[in-house]
């Protein structure tokens, strides 16, 4: 790592926040703890973090309502959020992916698991921009911007959260085909395999709910019934000349 990353760790558990950041530390990081909620947000505004691994049942609030306050915020929503929590129902698992969080990891874990997640959702944000692909990308007046990672519609930023762009800019790198959630899964999550064919469907939705004008008959991303999900560009117009790079 070229510079230091640090993760704000919400804990209340002393002795899980502790172990939690001595392994993060021994794994070239900077961890900084948090036994409740308080100033975790004025902090981050200072010193904005490369990650938030939050419990959900802590002191002074309620991890998932700060998951949905940060997805909110000005600043800091795109930021990419794993949950560590002893709630391990399917129903926990989809509400906080449908809040934005970016994985979703149950107690007990290991160490090791938790480091191998924690690198696979901050690689997330590493992905480089081919050079053979635009690093724009626009149609009617949704524009995505590959190398800043930022979703524009009608001219205005929307925040969306790391797995959400990587989901959408691999779709619509591949017009026209047809993808099985688990095809999805291996592209874009690969091997975070907390995932199940649900969460790909809460994320579809969410892109939806950016992009479509409509978001219950999609122009753009489509459903095909008992196959998965294909994009489409509009019909009304051709492709830009720089779109051909994302057909070869």
């Amino acid at each position: 790592m070229s510079q230091t990353q640090t993760i704000f760790v919400l804990e209340d558990d002393p002795d899980i926040n502790r172990l939690v950041g001595h392994q993060l530390e021994r794994a070239g990081y900077a961890a900084r703890p948090y036994f409740a909620i308080g100033s975790i947000v004025e902090d981050a505004e200072r010193a904005r973090p490369s990650l938030f691994l939050l419990d959900v049942m802590v002191p002074g609030g309620d991890g998932m309502e700060l998951c949905r306050k940060l997805r909110r915020h000005p600043t800091l929503s795109s930021v990419p959020i794993i949950f560590l929590t002893a709630r391990a129902s399917e129903n926990d698992r989809v509400r906080g992916l449908e809040l934005g969080a970016d994985d979703y990891i149950t107690k007990p874990f290991g160490m090791r698991e938790l480091l191998a997640r924690v690198k696979a959702v901050l690689r997330r944000f590493e992905q480089p921009v081919s050079e053979t692909a635009a690093p724009v990308i626009k149609f009617d007046e949704v524009e995505i911007d590959r190398s800043a990672m930022q979703l524009r519609v009608k001219g205005e930023p929307v925040p969306t959260t790391a797995t959400e762009f990587r989901l959408l800019e691999y779709l619509v790198r591949h017009p026209s085909r047809v993808f099985t959630r688990d095809q999805l899964l291996d592209a874009v999550w690969g091997d975070a395999r907390f995932v199940t064919p649900r969460s790909v469907d809460v994320y579809v939705g969410r892109i939806r709910e950016k992009i479509e004008e409509t978001p219950e008959t999609p122009r753009y991303l489509k459903t095909l019934r008992g196959a998965g999900y294909r994009f489409e560009f509009p019909k009304t117009r051709e492709p830009e000349p720089e779109m051909s790079a994302l057909r070869g």
